[in-house]
């Protein structure tokens, strides 16, 4: 299939062929869905705790005597009931890493790529401008290519210009095709793309028609 390539005022200035693999397969729903569950899952930090109540701080000592004083019956000042004792049952530091298996994660950001450039949410530019920082350029590249809500940019490589760039510009995050994920892409309404990245993500996810194509421009 072919995606149109636009310049950073928004004209288009002509077609590249991708690989259909890549950008051009009926999207696999479950397989996305299954792909984003994992992704939240992986970034969650897990350190969350609490203290029970041998690790509280407090004596150990009985409070009263079991039987004859009428009041209830009562172990240390460290268990639960009582104020600052030990939390039953509390949050303890855990892993929530969920493993995907890797045909399945290919699968899933190709799904969402496909799906991006079936319903016209994709654009590829040329390149962007990384001379010097300026978020009034980002910003009046991502006005021109018709960018109203949240987008997601994406570079062949990590560049640093591009990232001072847009990073006041809110709703627009910033990433390098190696690092294109299921979560980042669907959080964001319009994806763009340099021409780079294009074929970055056809090296990394397509077949092997693509991954030639992209040895040979690069030689």
């Amino acid at each position: 299939m072919k995606l149109s390539v636009h310049d950073i005022a928004g004209k288009e200035v002509e077609s590249i062929e991708v690989d259909d693999a890549v950008f051009g397969i009926a999207p696999n729903a479950p397989v996305v869905h299954q792909a984003l569950v994992a992704t939240l899952a992986n970034r969650r930090v897990g350190t969350a705790t609490t203290k029970t109540r041998g690790e509280v701080a407090g004596s150990t000592r009985k409070i009263r005597k079991q039987k004859g004083t009428g009041a209830s019956r009562q172990g240390g000042i460290r268990a639960p009931q009582h104020r600052h004792g030990g939390i039953v049952h509390g949050p303890r530091p855990r892993s929530y890493a969920k493993d995907l298996p890797k045909r399945m994660r290919r699968l899933a950001i190709r799904s969402v790529l496909s799906a991006k450039a079936a319903d016209g949410s994709l654009r590829v530019v040329q390149s962007l401008p990384n001379t010097t920082p300026s978020t009034k350029a980002m910003a009046g590249v991502l006005r021109a290519l018709g960018f109203e809500r949240s987008v997601l940019v994406v570079t062949g490589q990590p560049d640093g210009v591009v990232k001072a760039s847009a990073g006041n510009l809110q709703k627009v995050s910033l990433l390098p095709a190696a690092c294109l994920n299921v979560a980042d892409m669907l959080a964001s309404q319009g994806l763009l793309m340099t021409v780079e990245a294009v074929r970055g993500a056809e090296a990394l996810w397509g077949g092997e028609r693509a991954k030639k194509r992209v040895v040979k421009a690069e030689a």
